[in-house]
């Protein structure tokens, strides 16, 4: 009597879990789920297939092909029985093929297929489960478009403004003649306006340059101790205004040349130390620090005393046109390009970067990108 009640126990618990299961697959809205036996007659569908292709399910099961949801020039190539062929000697088949509607409407859906089979485990027919992906596909052109379109517009944006930028900075020089104080402050702002256009532009058209694939990396042999030390020349105007210490420690390990992108490694560099800069207080120390990681790594880490960043917003540095700070409060400029580029630049290069912060008491940003030495490459 027990095993009895034991065993109509399990035949109980495996019904629920099949019913529950098939309410799963009939409900889902998302993903379209079509059963068919091997001859391709529809057998189960659901309401996400009843959705995506427009038919009810009084329509199809047991009275309609498969063949029908593929494009008249894949049923004509036998496509359609390819991949069955292959999802029944694979184990499963999936990939992306073109799909068609009740309505005639065309659409590309990412497909996955497997098999089902009896309880000996001979094919009964297949599963299909699939996503109408024409959105994604679309959205993907759009951006491709876009930035090939950025990408091409680098001579045309930058030149008129390194026109304006050149002709500011020879009239506030006085060398077409002196000019009154009022004369000199128009110009400065006009200078500065320009720098900083400038130098969104080359951000913009850098990130379209990564996303539309048209920016390369050239590798070079270069001393990295060098390299750090130009950049933090470059910066310490910016660092000497507010009184900031710039300090640089290069583990012994990195003294010799190695090989990477020096302008991208470069431009990683000034990214963070200018940013590390902007955000830091007055009379404040900043290090520029590299060290190995592992055996064919390094990473290359700026570290801050400045005004730190909140645990909650560590999520939204790195993307596009974020700035912690908005609205009419905001004390520091910026776009919030230059962290979203200094990303994709290092994953460009293979690498990856990271971020360490205390609210109120500093930051540390850190590239690690893949190690080659010259002597590693002799």
């Amino acid at each position: 009597m027990v095993t009895q009640m034991f065993d109509s126990t399990i035949v109980a618990s495996a019904q629920e879990a099949v019913e529950f299961i098939s309410n799963i697959l009939e409900s889902s809205t998302e993903y379209s789920i079509i059963g068919k036996d091997l001859d391709g007659n529809i057998v189960l569908w659901n309401e996400g297939a009843r959705r995506v292709y427009g038919y009810e399910p009084e329509e199809v099961v047991g009275k309609a092909n498969a063949a029908m949801l593929h494009s008249p020039e894949d049923v004509a190539a036998g496509k359609h029985r390819e991949i069955m062929d292959a999802a029944l000697r694979d184990g499963k088949w999936e990939g992306m093929i073109a799909r068609v509607r009740k309505n005639g409407d065309r659409f590309v859906a990412r497909v996955v297929l497997t098999p089902r089979r009896d309880a000996s485990g001979n094919p009964i027919g297949f599963l299909i489960i699939s996503k109408d992906i024409s959105t994604e596909i679309r959205l993907q052109e759009e951006s491709r478009m876009k930035s090939e379109f950025l990408a091409s517009m680098s001579h045309e944006l930058r030149t008129p403004l390194n026109g304006i930028i050149g002709f500011a900075e020879f009239l506030i020089d006085g060398r077409p003649g002196p000019l009154n104080a009022k004369q000199s402050e128009y110009l400065g702002d006009i200078l500065h306006s320009g720098r900083h256009l400038l130098r969104l532009i080359n951000d913009v058209l850098d990130l379209a340059k990564v996303e539309a694939g048209k920016l390369e990396v050239n590798p070079e042999r270069f001393s990295l101790r060098v390299a750090i030390s130009e950049v933090c020349g470059v910066a310490r105007p910016l660092a000497d205004e507010k009184e900031i210490r710039v300090a640089i420690a290069l583990d012994p390990r990195l003294e010799g040349e190695i090989i990477l992108d020096q302008q991208k490694l470069k431009q990683v560099l000034y990214n963070l130390l200018s940013n590390a800069i902007k955000f830091s207080n007055p009379g404040g120390k900043i290090e520029v620090a590299a060290a190995p990681e592992g055996a064919d790594r390094f990473t290359l880490s700026v570290s801050d005393t400045g005004i730190g960043i909140r645990k909650e917003d560590l999520g939204r540095l790195f993307r596009e046109f974020e700035q912690l700070e908005s609205g009419a409060d905001r004390r520091f400029e910026g776009t919030g390009l230059g962290l979203a580029l200094t990303r994709k630049l290092v994953e460009l290069q293979g690498g990856t970067v990271s971020v360490k912060s205390t609210f109120g008491e500093g930051s540390t940003f850190s590239a690690t990108l893949p190690l080659h030495t010259v002597q590693e490459e002799i």
